[in-house]
Formats: structure tokens, sequence, C-alpha cells
């Protein structure tokens, strides 16, 4: 399994938030889909705003990150208002 350096992960999505201005476009959705098994086009479709994709990757860290399901559990509950609209889509996707 590919091991994510989450720092410079987020350091190169913010640039690329930043250059997407207020749409997500095919640059940011390509890295995203790299760490995902979703496509760019789905990304693009799920979550067309920059801040969403920002809110999925943070998501992603926690669960991607070492430490025992309870720890990633505690970390999502207490993010809720920011993962709740995540967590949604992504399981609309697939319910």
């Amino acid at each position: 399994m590919m091991t994510i350096d989450w720092d410079k992960f987020q350091a190169e999505l913010d640039q690329v938030i930043n250059e997407a201005g207020n749409r997500t476009d095919n640059k940011l959705a390509g890295k995203i889909s790299v760490i995902t098994r979703l496509s760019d086009d789905e990304i693009e479709k799920l979550f067309p705003d920059p801040a969403e994709v920002k809110k999925l990757a943070a998501l992603m860290e926690i669960i991607k990150r070492s430490g025992d399901q309870n720890e990633k559990i505690n970390k999502i509950v207490n993010n809720a208002d920011e993962f709740g609209g995540i967590i949604l889509k992504l399981l609309t996707k697939f319910v």
C-alpha cells in the first residue's frame, strides 16, 4: 500500500485549490482520485466546490493515518459539522 506524506499532500492540495478558483477542476479532482477509487469525473460531480475537496482530504487523512478505530471515530465525531456533508455525499454515491 502506498504511504502518503499528508503534510505534503495537504500543501499540494492547497496550491491546487487556490488555482482552481470556485469550481473543482480536473487537476484538483486528479489529485484526489490518485488516492481513492473514485474517478476524476466522479470527484468533480460529487464535490464541485474546492472547499469540499479539502474537507474530503482531511477526512481521508484521518481514515488513512495510523491509529485504532476508536481514535479515528472520535476525530470524525469531533469534526462532525465539517465532515457531515462530505460523508453524506460519499454514502449517497454508494447507496
